[in-house]
């Protein structure tokens, strides 16, 4: 296998956890407002991602910094030409991590947990609106220049992408709660993983058969329908962990519909001659051996690292503070 093809599918992995371990970050932000009653089942549902929250978007770091390295014209293209949702994002993710690391160091903490809110719905949203213009395919030059708009990228396939993830996240938030809580907070959970089950499963599969390409992408497809009927059926038996499990296989099997939709190009263009391919977006040969060896060692590493903070903060959480 070719090294331009190991590091696409590393990255598209990399997406991968980023999305199954912040996407219940998200949801639990996003169900925040909805489910509390109180603020001791705020801070109660803050706590569920306390420990894990900073370590999960190291995933995201993980990505940007692989994408750089081993496609840089595919780097430079995407964080051009999408300036502006990625600017957002990333001012979205600063102020939720300032809501959380301050909502307990203040005596209100109501200003909080609308950052909170607003920093976990904003890029639940755009991260779908962004990766349905990746495989729907963009205006690009010659130079493999982006030439439209931030309109282009709100184009209805686009905007339904942003409804996708929007509800995907917000459902494993909601399974993720289920889990990591007890009592009456627990119960509002579970009913909320019940209540947006219908039009999760509508949206995300319709827009993944809008967006596959291939048998493969095919396969990926299945993989995510058979996790989200897993998610449903694990729930209504009241088992949250197998929930849980099952949901986090929809999200592998959306972001994985989405690779295999895109191979063999990381960043297509309206004109296939512009497109952007795993091949003339590339580091040259050298580089992706280094980073290939450096990935060898660390990843395991991370991955210990973070299984073990897991295993320690496993415990579900009472309203008690």
């Amino acid at each position: 296998m070719e090294l331009t093809t190991v590091w696409f599918i590393l990255i598209a992995v990399l997406w991968t956890g980023y999305f199954v371990l912040e996407g219940f970050d998200f949801g639990v932000g996003i169900l925040l407002p909805f489910l509390s009653r109180d603020d001791t089942e705020r801070r109660t549902m803050v706590r569920t991602i306390g420990p894990v929250w900073d370590g999960n978007e190291v995933w995201l770091l993980v990505a940007g910094g692989a994408t750089f390295a081993a496609f840089p014209e595919w780097y430079a293209t995407l964080f051009s030409g999408f300036y502006l949702p990625l600017f957002l994002i990333l001012l979205a993710l600063i102020m939720r991590g300032v809501a959380l690391e301050y909502r307990g160091k203040s005596d209100s903490t109501r200003g909080w947990d609308r950052a909170f809110f607003w920093g976990s719905l904003v890029p639940a949203v755009l991260w779908g609106v962004a990766f349905a213009n990746i495989v729907a395919g963009v205006p690009l030059d010659a130079d493999h220049e982006y030439t439209g708009t931030l309109f282009t990228l709100l184009g209805p396939f686009a905007l339904l992408g942003g409804l996708a993830t929007l509800l995907l996240f917000t459902q494993h938030g909601a399974i993720f709660l289920a889990l990591r809580t007890t009592g009456e907070l627990r119960r509002r959970a579970v009913r909320a993983s019940r209540v947006l089950v219908p039009a999760t499963m509508l949206v995300v599969m319709g827009f993944l058969v809008l967006a596959r390409s291939g048998p493969l992408s095919w396969v990926a497809v299945g993989m995510a329908f058979a996790g989200l009927l897993g998610a449903v059926l694990a729930t209504a038996a009241g088992r949250d962990g197998w929930a849980f499990t099952a949901s986090a296989v929809a999200i592998v099997g959306f972001v994985a519909a989405l690779f295999t939709s895109l191979w063999p190009n990381v960043m297509p263009a309206l004109d296939p001659a512009n497109s952007l391919t795993v091949t003339n977006a590339a580091s040259n040969p050298y580089t992706l051996t280094v980073m290939t060896w450096v990935a060898a060692f660390f990843t395991p590493v991370i991955l210990g690292y973070q299984a073990w903070t897991y295993w320690v903060f496993r415990r579900r959480l009472t309203g008690a503070v």
